[in-house]
């Protein structure tokens, strides 16, 4: 299954995709600013099967104004495309993604933390 993540920001967002076996991830170019309507295109640019939105948490687990804005976010994404969207815990993302372009990394930083969620929520389904 093909899965499209999005790092959701309020500036931009970062974006990665799955291969179609949902195995390996590489991270696209940034959508900038935030839209919708480009993040459904790329879905279906990239024949994605499910649209994956970072909602960030804090360590304590609550969910506070950004995570509203993200759900809010992912919602809008839903009302334009044909496959499921859904949304996933990105903690650490952003930490795991500046390391990675400390190590190399040569997408943007919020791209490789839309990877880095990608990652931890294609690990996470096949936990179960």
């Amino acid at each position: 299954m093909r899965i499209l993540a999005i790092d959701h920001g309020t500036a931009r967002c970062g974006c990665a995709i799955s291969d179609p076996s949902g195995t390996l991830v590489r991270p696209l170019p940034v959508i900038e600013p935030p839209e919708p309507g480009r993040v459904a295109a790329l879905a279906a640019e990239n024949e994605a099967e499910l649209v994956v939105v970072g909602l960030p948490i804090s360590l304590s687990g609550d969910e506070g104004d950004q995570a509203r804005v993200a759900r809010r976010f992912a919602d809008e994404v839903a009302q334009l495309v044909v496959v499921p969207v859904e949304t996933y815990d990105e903690r650490f993302t952003t930490a795991l993604a500046q390391a990675s372009a400390r190590g190399g990394a040569r997408a943007a930083e919020d791209s490789l933390a839309a990877a880095h969620l990608l990652e931890s929520f294609i690990d996470s389904r096949a936990r179960g």
